[in-house]
């Protein structure tokens, strides 16, 4: 375990090179390139951070965060505030204890999210990762409006070894979560992980949906442990944080899922979202293998962002 974390924390700090590059060779050249600390200084170094998507708002509470830690430290040279920069961008970014309650007891994992943004596999990283801890899994196909996301969960589901439960393309999704409701309680499945359909551009037929399928599920399994992931596409930055904004409407999100995040310049909206929407990103993921998903820690994306 400890030789795959140290992997993927490679994998990371790789995977966040252009993020870095858009971020820390700018900030490197304020802290050498400024004598003091004035407000020149902290306009320069907003200007930096909303730059890397990590948006205005967030921005702001981080620029304020620093000046009373500055304040407190009396801090007088420029160079001597990143350390306390790290330290405030990760207090916008904490993750708490019981984040990952779902895995300790009979749950149903929902993931939600717009067409293309890596849900589908994300379930089956997900499956994969659960069953190798000893779990049973099942994951249910509930997207049958998109081509090829059966067969594609299929395929998944078969490479992390976990039962799969489908219909044919077209079905009623609530239906199928009915199925998978009913099989998981029989077969006594640890966690249920359901892919779903993702048109937002039609609201009101997902927000119809997304109500059917949840009452479904408090009808015929009010005892499991409800987790709905949110999956967004790292490499769309501030698009990520409307797209976000709209899901948590519709649904009781309770945990982000941040794809692509090897190569995008905009790695910095995982900051955004956590603060600006108060839900945290529990996973991450850089690249197409099973282990390429990992559960999100603050101080190694700060680390990795900052080398």
């Amino acid at each position: 375990m400890g030789e795959n974390k140290k992997g993927f924390f490679g994998r990371l700090v790789e995977g966040l090179s252009k993020t870095r590059n858009n971020i820390v060779s700018g900030i490197e050249s304020i802290f050498s390139g400024f004598s003091s600390i004035d407000d020149e200084f902290y306009e320069e170094l907003e200007e930096i951070l909303i730059m890397a998507d990590i948006g205005i708002n967030t921005t702001g509470s981080i620029i304020s965060d620093l000046k009373q830690k500055v304040k407190e430290a009396k801090i007088k040279e420029p160079k001597e505030c990143k350390e306390l920069l790290m330290q405030s961008i990760m207090d916008q970014m904490k993750v708490t204890e019981t984040a990952y309650e779902f895995e300790s007891q009979k749950s149903i994992v929902l993931l939600i999210g717009v067409n293309g943004v890596g849900k589908t596999t994300s379930v089956g990283k997900l499956a994969g990762q659960l069953k190798d801890t000893g779990k049973k899994v099942m994951v249910a196909a509930a997207d049958t409006f998109r081509a090829a996301a059966i067969e594609q969960l299929t395929e998944w589901a078969n490479r992390a070894g976990v039962e799969i439960i489908a219909q044919k393309e077209g079905s009623d999704p609530a239906a199928v979560i009915y199925d998978a409701v009913t099989s998981a309680k029989a077969r006594g499945t640890d966690v249920l992980i359901c892919d779903t359909a993702g048109r937002l551009h039609n609201k009101k037929n997902l927000m119809e949906e997304l109500k059917k399928i949840d009452r479904v599920i408090t009808r015929e399994y009010q005892e499991a442990f409800r987790e709905t992931l949110l999956v967004l596409d790292g490499t769309t930055g501030q698009n990520a944080l409307a797209q976000a904004k709209q899901f948590k409407e519709i649904a009781d999100i309770t945990g982000i899922i941040l794809t692509k995040l090897d190569g995008t310049a905009k790695g910095g909206i995982a900051i955004a979202i956590q603060a600006e929407l108060g839900i945290p990103v529990k996973y991450i993921g850089i690249g197409e293998h099973i282990d390429d998903l990992q559960k999100f820690n603050a101080s190694d994306f700060v680390n990795a962002l900052f080398n």
